[in-house]
């Protein structure tokens, strides 16, 4: 059983609001109430005034609740019945109810209008405005134009004055903004970053011309450093413009936010585009990797000079990685090249070297390993902690020093007196000529010189008991003269021969023989940030996963993109997509930021800049290898 209520309200032209409801149940309530099913706001209505209830199809019955009458058809009653088929009118104090059968659903239909402004029992008042202030306080009118001037007046006047009045200080060289509150302090939007909180009572600082964005020459007056550009000019193309080009021209809104930026004089390419301040204390937030998309995702199709590969998406699309390998292991400065990497790269570091031997489990170095607890803690073999060091900071790794990592097992004792060891000086290979040419002059040795690289001795307790009988079976060759010592020395099978790659020269100080320069290469990666200290909880192998195998000194073991060991074999995209084809290990989201700073230096991206340092970067395959140690623009090539 229902009944159908319609609330009719007039617009100002005449027009009517029409709100239907339907009320479901066997009665109506009519009352001031708002739990009524009719809710009549009028103070001439009792909270619960009346109850209609229906009496079969076509009759309705409609009963005060209390003793309060109501209206029907023009008459006082507190109860009567109504026939649907002819209708009637119902009156609350300043409401008028038509009922009525609905023609589409046939429910008993009221329809209910307010006729009076205001009851006669009210007061003359409207229910609405009974209980405020309103006669009190000033017009809207008023109340608006006096707010309007206040706002004014403090956020503009007043700030205008602050600033206007400082002024004529700032005219001195030496001027400093006076310290305590400024007026324009209210203009800020936030506070300062940790980097700039130093600068958060001296607005003009960055902000030096009223109501004119900050240029870059505000900010190179602090950071002087050329890091901070991006890429390098081109004759006849600023870097400016070669970003601008870079990304593109903007359409649509975007294109129309660019003319409007232009228009007040605020050109793209600017340092506030990317470093926006007053946004909050603290860090600033890591970069999105939609920042360097905006330029890097199709980059060839808008710079076609560039020899950039175009990157969206580490997990998806990123060019293949490039290490800066050794060439050249000159003497003063190696030369170092950028490749494209493979898994058959190689590089010429000048040593001979397998890990193949020293990590085994089962060979001779794993047997010597096993007899010297005390050095290697029994672990039975060797392994890569044994030689290679993290530096103090955790980052990268020490070079790896003959004296602390090679020496317990290749010797460079040569002879014995009185328990005292001589040893030819690693790295030398000047001076080692010389000892031995001094060793032979004194009239000989009393035995033979240990000189061949075959022998390896215990160190320690060990090797302070070797007797002669111990040197006569381990060497293979005995000089009597100081050329034969020297040729055993640096030929095949002595000291330097075993690890150094040793030509014959008519150098008359080294005794006619070389050894090439060895060059350890402690960062393969220089346009991107790795960190050995954020895998330490990996085993070496995991990554390096060729070095179990290598048999080769020559084999490059740092691992690339994909493939075994590969960065995306954990590394997936910033919003975990990756390849379908590369089986993922433990998923780690990563943008572009995490590998990569968009300044030109060399710390880690997520470091303020005033905290890294700046080192040399590499050229290009494509282009002259050169030394590295001059400075160069990672350019947008």
């Amino acid at each position: 059983m229902s009944f159908l209520v319609r609330q009719i309200a007039l617009k100002s032209d005449g027009s009517e609001i029409v709100r239907a409801a339907t009320v479901e149940g066997a009665e109506l309530t009519i009352g001031r109430d708002s739990s009524c099913g009719i809710h009549l706001p009028d103070l001439a209505v009792d909270p619960r005034h009346a109850v209609v209830r229906r009496l079969g199809d076509e009759r309705l019955t409609i009963e005060s609740i209390g003793e309060q009458p109501f209206e029907l058809n023009g008459r006082s009653a507190t109860r009567g019945e109504i026939e649907l088929s002819a209708g009637a009118e119902l009156g609350f104090g300043g409401h008028r109810i038509q009922v009525s059968r609905d023609s589409e659903t046939g429910f008993p239909d009221f329809a209910v209008r307010r006729v009076e402004a205001v009851s006669e029992s009210a007061g003359e008042h409207d229910l609405g405005s009974v209980y405020t202030l309103k006669g009190l306080l000033p017009g809207k009118r008023m109340s608006a134009w006096t707010f309007a001037i206040l706002v004014l007046v403090a956020f503009l006047a007043f700030p205008v004055w602050s600033y206007l009045t400082y002024q004529p200080l700032a005219l001195h060289k030496d001027a400093r903004r006076p310290a305590g509150w400024h007026a324009d302090m209210a203009w800020s939007s936030g506070h300062l970053s940790d980097a700039h909180a130093k600068l958060g009572g001296d607005c003009q600082a960055c902000h030096v011309d009223a109501f004119v964005a900050v240029r870059d020459n505000a900010c190179m007056t602090c950071h002087t450093d050329d890091a901070h550009q991006h890429i390098a000019d081109r004759p006849g193309q600023t870097a400016v413009e070669r970003l601008t080009l870079a990304r593109g021209t903007p359409t649509g809104f975007a294109g129309l936010q660019r003319s409007v930026a232009l228009l007040f004089n605020r050109p793209p390419g600017r340092c506030v585009e990317c470093h926006t301040e007053h946004t909050g204390a603290g860090a600033m937030p890591a970069t999105r990797q939609k920042f360097c998309t905006d330029c890097h995702a199709g980059m060839k199709t808008r710079l076609p000079d560039t020899t950039i590969g175009d990157a969206a998406d580490f997990g998806t699309n990123h060019p293949e990685f490039r290490p800066a390998i050794v060439v050249d292991p000159a003497p003063e400065q190696p030369v170092l090249r950028r490749v494209a990497w493979t898994p058959a790269l190689r590089e010429n570091d000048g040593l001979k070297f397998t890990h193949k031997d020293h990590l085994s489990k089962t060979n001779g170095v794993a047997q010597m390993v096993l007899r010297r607890p005390r050095v290697y803690r029994g672990e039975g073999s060797l392994d890569c902690k044994d030689c290679h060091k993290l530096d103090s900071t955790g980052v990268r790794y020490e070079p790896v020093a003959m004296e602390k990592a090679c020496q317990t097992c290749h010797s460079l004792t040569f002879d014995q007196v009185d328990g005292t060891f001589r040893t030819l000086p690693h790295g030398k290979p000047a001076q080692v000529v010389a000892d031995l040419r001094a060793f032979y002059r004194e009239g000989g040795p009393p035995r033979p010189a240990n000189l061949s690289g075959l022998a390896r001795r215990k160190p320690g307790d060990a090797a302070m008991q070797a007797s002669a009988a111990d040197y006569a079976r381990a060497v293979r060759f005995y000089p009597t003269r100081s050329e034969q010592a020297i040729a055993a020395v640096f030929s095949k099978g002595g000291m330097c021969y075993d690890c150094h790659v040793v030509t014959r020269t008519g150098a008359t100080a080294t005794g006619g023989f070389a050894v090439e320069n060895v060059a350890q290469n402690g960062r393969y990666y220089h346009s991107g940030w790795f960190s050995h200290k954020d895998h330490t909880r990996s085993d070496c192998v995991a990554c390096h996963t060729k070095a179990p195998t290598s048999n080769d000194a020559t084999d490059l073991l740092v691992p690339g993109m994909d493939g075994p060991g590969g960065c995306r074999t954990c590394h997936v995209g910033e919003s975990g997509t990756h390849l379908a084809s590369v089986k993922v290990r433990d998923p780690v989201d990563s943008g572009c930021a995490m590998c990569h700073a968009f300044h030109m230096d060399n710390g880690p991206p997520w470091e303020p800049a005033s905290r890294r340092k700046r080192k040399a970067h590499i050229a290009e395959a494509d282009r002259t290898p050169r030394r590295p140690g001059l400075p160069s623009q990672m350019a947008l090539r």
